[in-house]
């Protein structure tokens, strides 16, 4: 069982100054000065007084007098609603509190639930910073102020209160991402629009997390008011439980991308040796014409086909381009110099010998991860001549039929 990211605070010494002042029980208030020391509305009393969670005050002649145990009453309040809890889940507590059950218990379980669920500590940024972190790029100013307000949407951003320049940072690794991803070429508006739509998909994932727990570990507290002893065996399993998700969803995240990876990068591997095999195929009956070989683009025997995200297509053939393009070396590989039509792939021209042949710029990036900039053209001729080979066998298995 891994440790908690929470590990206990170390003891620290006693403070060098007093404690904070407590109510003195022999002060009174008017509820003018109740209102003003705990920071609620006259309104607010009076009505938190007509709903019993606030004792009647004493009647003195003509007016009302309250004392400490009132203040301290509406501290208590506002506490537990900081919280997030209902008006009467306030009530039902300080009855408990009042017939002498006790908080403490319930009140760490929702400390336990409320607090943190990360070890990551939040940061600040300032907009010159957050400019910097990004490129700079003052020639998108609206686009970059779009993001920003989306990132604040999202919550990536918080706005520091009373007008302060800057913004709070909860998690500075996922700012991190983002710069990362923007400095690889992604739009800003791509990456927030990705975020929000991945946040959707783990909000669901971790309602799947929380009700597998509560009906296998947390259904023995269903329904029933909560004792000292449960709610802090409560917390203890919160505090236990925690981490088992994060860990499980690293631990499927690595397994379905290096799945996937792998297999996307079989497929633009298949795409380039079957552009190779069309050239080929070129060379030698002089057609003039260069197109990617039958089944292109389709998965092998025994394997899964490609997934594709909404909104994308699979990449078809790409188109022959047999026109040179400057003095490329043979035996090299160049990026096509043309500017593509709006939604086109991008290709890379690879130099064989006696031809040059566009291939999708993914698939030579691959390529190149693989085996360097240098072996791009002998490692397509291979896996051409691995095609053409395999074309052989099939062909001699179906005439042996």
């Amino acid at each position: 069982m891994a440790p908690s990211p929470h590990p206990p605070a170390p003891e620290l010494p006693a403070p060098a100054q007093p404690p904070p002042a407590v109510p003195d029980a022999a002060v009174e208030y008017r509820i003018e000065d109740l209102a003003h020391r705990s920071g609620a509305t006259v309104r607010t009393i009076r009505a938190y007084q007509d709903k019993g969670l606030l004792p009647r005050p004493e009647r003195r002649g003509r007016a009302n007098v309250y004392g400490a145990s009132h203040l301290a009453r509406l501290r208590q309040i506002v506490g537990l609603l900081e919280r997030g809890y209902t008006l009467a889940s306030i009530k039902e507590l300080l009855r408990a509190w009042d017939e002498g059950r006790g908080l403490g218990g319930v009140l760490g379980l929702v400390a336990e639930v409320d607090g943190p669920w990360t070890s990551e500590q939040s940061g600040h940024i300032s907009r010159t910073e957050l400019a910097e972190l990004f490129g700079g790029e003052q020639e998108e100013t609206a686009v970059a102020e779009s993001a920003v307000a989306e990132a604040v949407a999202l919550g990536v951003l918080e706005p520091l209160p009373g007008g302060q320049e800057g913004f709070r940072v909860p998690s500075p690794r996922e700012l991190a991402v983002a710069a990362e991803l923007h400095r690889a070429g992604v739009p800003l508006p791509a990456i927030t629009g990705q975020l929000r739509e991945l946040r959707g998909q783990v909000e669901h994932i971790a309602t799947r997390f929380l009700d597998f727990t509560e009906e296998h570990v947390f259904v023995r507290y269903a329904g029933v008011r909560l004792c000292e002893a449960d709610a802090s065996e409560a917390a203890a399993l919160v505090r236990r439980l925690r981490p088992l998700a994060q860990q499980t969803m690293e631990a499927e995240l690595a397994r379905a991308m290096q799945k996937l990876a792998a297999r996307n990068l079989r497929a633009h591997l298949r795409s380039a040796a079957q552009v190779a095999v069309a050239a080929a195929g070129e060379d030698e009956d002089g057609s003039g014409t260069a197109t990617a070989g039958e089944g292109a683009g389709t998965a092998m025997a025994g394997e899964e086909p490609v997934p594709h995200s909404p909104g994308r297509s699979p990449q078809g053939s790409p188109a022959q381009d047999s026109s040179p393009r400057g003095s490329t070396p043979q035996g090299s590989c160049s990026s096509s110099r043309d500017s593509p039509l709006p939604g086109a792939p991008r290709s890379e021209a690879v130099s064989l010998p006696g031809k040059t042949v566009s291939l999708p710029a993914e698939t030579v990036e691959a390529v190149r991860a693989l085996v360097g900039e240098a072996r791009i053209p002998e490692f397509v001729a291979a896996a051409a001549e691995r095609e053409v080979r395999s074309r052989r066998m099939d062909a001699m298995v179906t005439e042996a039929r």
